[in-house]
């Protein structure tokens, strides 16, 4: 079992920027590739960022391309998400997940996630 707790979400306003973390118990020891969802009221979750196990090969979300960074540190096994230029439209409860490859979590195929932590852009 692996528990993923998320930390960093908050309000900020249109232009900021949050840093979210993302640690891992349990038995983890850098076998999962992680990444990071959105869920915004009423909508689906959204796949917004993933990293590979080794941290070698990201993935990000057109909406997000050059304005967030999905990073992990495996000896803290800790995955973060540097956002920044935020957009009112990027409000949203945020979800760490965890799967074996990166592939998989692209298909939304996780097999763990976090609680979310809140994320709230003012215009």
């Amino acid at each position: 079992q692996v528990q993923l707790v998320e930390s960093g979400g908050g309000l900020v306003q249109a232009g900021g920027s949050l840093r979210l973390s993302c640690a891992a118990s349990g038995r983890t020891g850098g076998t999962y590739a992680m990444g990071w969802f959105c869920q915004a009221p009423g909508k689906e979750r959204e796949l917004v960022a993933a990293i590979s196990r080794s941290g070698a090969t990201t993935y990000y979300a057109d909406s997000v391309k050059g304005r967030f960074t999905i990073s992990r540190d495996n000896a803290k096994n800790t995955v973060f998400l540097q956002m920044n230029s935020l957009k009112p439209e990027d409000t949203a409860v945020y979800y760490c997940a965890a799967t074996l490859r990166i592939s998989n979590m692209q298909r939304h195929q996780v097999d763990y996630w976090g609680k979310g932590t809140l994320v709230t852009v003012s215009s």
